[in-house]
């Protein structure tokens, strides 16, 4: 469900009437334009915005405008403003394509895809624009997000040249602007720069706001005000005066306790916050009363229409009808009084107050206490009801949490079908939901349970447990109907999801049956979820088809009620299975698809799509493919918190540097992988790493490393590699009869298959060809629809050998062909593996950290740049060149070096 676009966030403000030219701070923006930023910084009431949007009016650059909010803080939602601004610009140039369509549809989706991933194809989008343009984001004081200020850094510093960024704001953004201001990069005006000239203050006073002050009236009060523009617009506001039905006549001055003009001027000291609280007083009370209610009742809006205000103002249906046209007639009124008022559009709809004057008008409102401060609940309620008959439930919301109207917030957040915190909205609810007493949320379970379910969306998966707790003790004083019964249902389901991320497989059947015995049978929403969970525990039992049952029955439901997340999900277990069936070519088709769903840039958990095509394209041979799959997986697993998923890339690429002839990037990578697996304990991936590390120490000759390993991890396959290595093929085959039947018995079709290759490798290597070649037949058939190849080339010299005794029996003559091809091309690299291990092994293997050291030491690196590197002590690094000099019995670093070459580990 996509999210509507205020158009008026977008509006350049037009230039105002009788608007003090200022060509020196003109000037500088021209020449701005040649770097990458302009950044206006200065506190409230500096004519930040006036300034530029009179720059724009006079600049022949196309240019965009974001005016930013608070609710801008949610990343999505700041993308999309940002997206349709630029596509504002793409629509000036006629030659140019829509710009972020892909982007904008990925963005909509109940989980968007981490920032970077986001903004590199938008950057690769914006440099088809070929003319030169302007991108303006305003108020970004408001921001306070560290995800938005990361987006905002890595925008600024990979912008397209045809593109200049202008930020004003009232602090400095967290950006590097030592780093811009070092490169020439950056542009600044501050309040030392926009302050008022004393000609520019004259001109201010006596021209725009028509007074006629002294040269030495306006000396005093510019330097009372020290240039400030709002302070000098208030003062000239009060000084001015204004009647009942409009401006005062010129010159005539409403003085309220002053006796003259330079009484005035000389009362006018102190700071700005009391100044401009005295000013606000004296301007307020020169309007009638109608006015000064209009003023403190519609402070409560960030923008405002006619209609809006008339809601806001008017409680009974009569006379919300009788005075239709009042909100609309009283905003053009405040605009031509100057009122600290701003039109957000062209056509005089949309209008907004100066921060400012917003600010201290609703000081007074929530400081008062007499009615106002008791209605401004109501107020809110009644711009929350406005907004949601128009179609704009975010913003709704908003004012539903501000009148503390917990029922109407709850219905706004649960949706039409989609919870308002997936559809932009999971900061603001987040902070509603934080702010509530434990009481209110204690007295309505079902708000601790909608805590949960947005802080793990957002992946802030410790404090979950914590809320879900929080909701079933609160349950326990609750009437026990369909509500409570499928509340406990949702929390069941929550705890199951939280169990996926750590492969708890008992957990994840124990919630997820718990769940779908609780909840109502009209969620289907929260059931369908429930079934994946399901599905993904079988899986991790090694029970493919009820996994294959539950995905499908969950993949039919999602792709029904439109459950985007757990169709992606659900699709990538289909894919998953057929991987495991040896069905290689439909694994891909359905991986393919997986991407075509998200779209462009995709989700964080596209890694799994990313990685199978990765692990297919590998079988295939086609290495490129297959790094360049790997790098893309783990760059999106990264973003995945409290997951393993970057450690199973990481096996993933250490074994395709294997098969490359990287020894020593294989250390690197798998040390790295196994540090991770200890520290999170992430235990499903323990036998996939250690897998990994048996087949390197095969390599490097380190046999009893290996041995123990694969004893340590009861893994059947690197235990027989490891009696192969040895010679020992009694062993070996004494491992694998047992471990195929058990496969068989499991229906799993990829061990079975890698078995077959083993067992006729090992009997091969013992001299019984016979029985090598009908194994190896058999294991072909079975490979060929498949289109494996690395599964025979990785096996080595030996698999050659058997491959080509197949081909002289005429077995299988196209396929074996093939394979021989790829086993003569590996030859002429260099890069075939003889399948035993390298002549004089070590005698006691290198640890994982002296690799790390060994390799720096090929590297050139001293001993401090070692210890430096690896954050390790500099002591610690020569002990372990001590180490690693008596392994390799050398004497010296150009020995140690030659060596670790010579048995391929650098």
């Amino acid at each position: 469900m996509s999210t509507p676009i205020l158009a008026t966030k977008l509006h350049i403000p037009s230039p105002r009437p009788k608007v003090v030219s200022r060509p020196r701070l003109i000037e500088r923006l021209n020449e701005g334009l040649y770097r990458k930023l302009t950044l206006i910084s200065a506190p409230a009431g500096f004519g930040k915005t006036t300034l530029v949007s009179e720059w724009l009016a006079g600049c022949s650059q196309p240019a965009a405008w974001l005016s930013l909010d608070e609710r801008d803080n949610d990343p999505t939602r700041f993308l999309v403003y940002l997206i349709s601004a630029l596509q504002m610009v793409a629509a000036q140039q006629p030659s140019v394509g829509t710009i972020g369509e892909g982007v904008l549809t990925v963005l909509q989706s109940p989980q968007p895809p981490p920032t970077e991933s986001v903004l590199t194809p938008l950057l690769n989008e914006i440099t088809t624009i070929p003319d030169h343009f302007v991108v303006v984001l305003d108020d970004y004081h408001l921001i306070d997000a560290k995800p938005v200020d990361n987006a905002l850094a890595f925008l600024v510093e990979h912008l397209p040249p045809q593109m200049h960024m202008v930020m004003a704001t009232r602090e400095d953004p967290p950006l590097p602007l030592a780093r811009l201001r070092a490169r020439s990069q950056l542009t600044e005006l501050r309040a030392t720069d926009l302050r008022f000239t004393p000609t520019e203050a004259a001109t201010f006073l006596n021209q725009a706001m028509g007074l006629n002050l002294s040269a030495e009236e306006i000396a005093a009060l510019e330097t009372r005000t020290e240039g400030w523009i709002a302070g000098l617009q208030l003062a000239a506001l009060a000084l001015r005066g204004l009647a009942s039905q409009g401006l005062a006549s010129q010159g005539q001055l409403l003085m309220q306790g002053h006796e003259d003009t330079t009484d005035f001027i000389k009362s006018f000291t102190g700071s700005h916050r009391f100044v401009l609280d005295y000013l606000v007083e004296e301007v307020l009370q020169q309007q009638p009363e109608s006015v000064q209610t209009f003023l403190l009742r519609t402070s409560i809006l960030d923008r405002m229409c006619g209609p809006l205000c008339d809601a806001v103002l008017h409680k009974g249906a009569g006379q919300h009808a009788a005075s239709s046209d009042a909100g609309q007639a009283t905003l053009e009124y405040l605009e031509r009084a100057n009122l600290f008022i701003v039109p957000l559009d062209a056509e005089r709809r949309w209008y907004r107050y100066h921060h400012l004057f917003a600010d201290l008008l609703r000081q007074r409102v929530t400081s008062s206490a007499g009615g106002e401060k008791r209605g401004v609940a109501e107020l809110h309620r009644r711009a929350s009801q406005w907004y949601e008959d128009n179609g704009l439930e975010i913003e709704a919301f908003h004012h539903a949490a501000a009148a503390n109207d917990v029922e109407r917030a709850v219905r706004l957040v649960e949706g039409r079908g989609m919870p308002l915190h997936f559809r932009g909205a999971v900061v603001p609810v987040l902070n509603w939901l934080a702010s509530l007493p434990t009481s209110l949320l204690d007295a309505r379970p079902s708000l601790w349970v909608m805590y949960a379910s947005a802080l793990l969306f957002v992946s802030q998966l410790t404090d979950v447990e914590h809320k879900l707790q929080a909701a079933e003790a609160a349950l326990q004083s609750a009437a026990p109907d369909d509500k409570t019964r499928d509340l406990v249902g949702h929390i069941a389901a929550i705890r199951a999801t939280l169990a996926v991320t750590q492969h708890q497989i008992e957990t994840i059947i124990v919630q997820s049956r718990r769940a779908l015995a609780y909840l109502h049978p009209d969620n289907l929403p929260v059931r369908t979820a429930t079934t994946w969970t399901l599905g993904y525990a079988y899986q991790l039992q090694g029970d493919r088809v009820a996994a294959g049952q539950a995905y499908s029955e969950a993949l039919a439901i999602s792709q029904a009620i439109g459950h985007f997340i757990i169709t992606i999900m659900t699709t990538l277990g289909l894919g998953s299975l057929e991987e495991a069936d040896n069905q290689l070519y439909l694994a891909a088709q359905t991986y393919q698809h997986v991407l075509e769903l998200m779209g462009d840039p995709p989700l964080s958990v596209a890694c799994e799509a990313y990685l199978g095509l990765a692990r297919l394209y590998y079988e295939w041979n086609d290495m490129d493919a297959a790094q360049q799959h790997g790098q893309r997986s783990i760059q999106l697993a990264r973003h995945l918190e409290n997951t393993d998923r970057f450690v199973a890339c990481e096996v993933f690429l250490a074994r395709l540097k294997l098969a490359q002839g990287d020894v020593a990037g294989t250390a690197v990578l798998l040390a790295q992988a196994d540090q991770s697996v200890r520290r999170h304990n992430f235990v499903l991936q323990i036998p996939q790493v250690a897998a990994a590390q048996v087949l390197m120490l095969l390599r490097q000759g380190q046999l009893v490393a290996a041995a123990q390993l694969a004893q340590m991890h009861a893994l059947p396959i690197s235990q027989a590699r490891v009696y192969l290595a040895r010679g020992d093929t009694a062993a070996a085959l004494a491992v694998l009869g047992p471990w195929r039947q058990q496969v068989e018995a499991k229906g799993w079709a990829d061990e079975r298959l890698r078995t077959m290759v083993l067992q006729a490798v090992a009997h091969q290597v013992q001299g019984e060809k016979a029985t090598a070649v009908k194994l190896v037949g058999d294991a072909l058939a079975l490979a060929e629809p498949g289109g494996f190849i690395r599964l025979f080339v990785d096996e080595g010299l030996p698999m050659a050998e058997l491959l080509s005794e197949a081909a002289a029996q005429g077995i299988m003559p196209d396929y074996v062909g093939k394979l021989l091809a790829v086993f003569e091309a590996e030859t002429q690299k260099g890069t075939a593996k003889s399948g035993m291990p390298p002549v004089q092994p070590l005698g006691e293997p290198l640890s994982q950290r002296e690799l790390e050291v060994l390799q720096l030491i090929a590297q050139g690196l001293s001993n401090r740049e070692i210890s430096q590197r690896l954050f390790l002590a500099l002591d610690t690094v020569k002990g372990h060149n001590r180490r690693i000099f008596s392994k390799l019995q050398v004497q010296r670093r150009t020995e140690a070096v030659a060596r670790a070459r010579e048995l391929g580990l650098v």
